[in-house]
């Protein structure tokens, strides 16, 4: 499984680490941050996961891990898995092997050895805008695991690239990494498209009483879709310079 993918841009050895002290200095960051990291598998296995240690006397690394978690064994049996995960504006890349699934009590993590190389991307710089207040912007899809859950979420932001949209507290949970397909977003009277999307990260956050911030990436839109999200972005904009100078 390669490693990175040169749809972030450019060779992929302008972005590739290998020095064990800027690989163990970015690894820690990951761990002192506590960001949302997403698992994935060659044969499609995904696991939302958090780095919780790493002893480079060992040059092992330990993911923490929802023992409940139904792609968890499936997982731990890989040989190999891509870890994506986000510190601010870079996006970090990189593969680990000879995994094993630990039980403790209720808890359970997963050991790995620590990687070779790290690749760190600068995230496409996007100009997003948040809605209105007087509009109520929704994304509305069916729940890729549990067919009957319809969900319709609130849309934070948006830009060409993607969005991000809040996940309550109580509704069922995503996965990073998944792809959501035939997603309705209605950003306001004038403004419905249909697209997919895929979920890249998760994050805590406090609004409206807790939730999950989901960052979004629009997959394969089209280009009429494109077209009326630029007029949005744009009227959107347009519209918050106005509202200042009142």
């Amino acid at each position: 499984m390669p490693p990175a993918s040169v749809d972030d841009g450019g060779s992929l050895d302008d972005y590739r680490i290998t020095s064990a002290v800027e690989i163990s200095t970015l690894l820690k960051r990951l761990i002192d941050s506590g960001v949302a990291l997403n698992l994935s598998t060659p044969s499609g296995a995904a696991l939302s996961s958090t780095l919780w240690a790493m002893d480079t006397q060992r040059a092992a690394l330990t993911f923490s891990a929802d023992a409940n978690a139904p792609q968890l064994q499936a997982l731990a049996e890989s040989n190999e898995a891509m870890v994506v995960g986000y510190l601010d504006s870079i996006k970090v890349k990189f593969d680990v092997r000879g995994m094993m699934l630990v039980h403790s009590g209720k808890n359970a993590s997963i050991s790995c050895g620590m990687p070779a190389e790290i690749f760190r991307f600068q995230r496409r710089d996007c100009f997003r805008v948040r809605p209105l207040l007087r509009s109520e912007p929704l994304a509305r899809f069916r729940h890729p695991v549990l067919a009957d859950v319809q969900l319709s979420l609130r849309v934070l932001d948006v830009s060409i690239g993607g969005c991000a949209l809040l996940l309550p507290h109580d509704a069922p949970t995503l996965e990073p990494g998944v792809l959501l397909g035939s997603v309705e977003l209605d950003l306001d009277a004038d403004t419905h498209i249909v697209v997919p999307l895929h979920l890249h990260h998760l994050s805590s956050m406090a609004v409206e009483g807790h939730g999950l911030k989901l960052g979004c990436e629009f997959h394969k839109a089209s280009n009429e879709s494109l077209r009326v999200l630029q007029r949005y972005i744009d009227q959107t904009q347009k519209k918050r310079r106005m509202m200042a100078l009142d």
